[in-house]
């Protein structure tokens, strides 16, 4: 190295790069809405909290029997899981990897896991509104956070 030179730095083994950081910014801010959905559901489906609770923030809040008829539908379930359950799941690994600059061993599993929520999701749109009938405005919202992070997790971190 010359004097007065500096070399650009290198990415060593487990080390947090630059890309991965600025990437986990946005994840983050994406996945924790999705984070909250899914915590709302779970409470509300095993009848911790009722759906229409005074302090949910109007916009989240839905009706007894709209809630029930989404969250009460065989499609709500994957093997006898409420799909909110392996959304916090999801959720919570999607940030956890994001703040740790997405270590390798986790980028292709949260990749692979970001699309099959997607294809869930796709499914599960078509459910709502063909055979459930129902408008769920926070299903939706899931769904579009699902895509848009399969989206940064795919165009992210390598």
């Amino acid at each position: 190295m010359e004097c007065g030179r500096a070399e650009p730095p290198v990415a060593s083994g487990g080390a947090i790069t630059f890309f991965p950081f600025v990437i986990g910014i946005p994840v983050v801010i994406v996945a924790v809405p999705g984070l909250l959905i899914s915590l709302y559901f779970t409470l509300v489906t095993y009848r911790i909290i009722l759906p229409d609770a005074r302090w949910i923030p109007k916009v989240c809040r839905m009706g007894q029997d709209t809630c029930r008829s989404v969250l009460d539908h065989p499609d709500s379930r994957v093997a006898g899981i409420p799909n909110s359950v392996p959304g916090l799941v999801y959720y919570s690994v999607v940030c956890v990897a994001a703040v740790a600059g997405f270590p390798a061993p986790l980028r292709v599993p949260l990749l692979v896991a970001a699309w099959a929520a997607v294809a869930l999701g796709l499914y599960l749109t078509y459910s709502l509104v063909f055979r459930v009938r129902v408008a769920c405005r926070l299903c939706l919202a899931s769904h579009a956070i699902n895509l848009t992070l399969a989206l940064l997790l795919t165009l992210g971190p390598a």
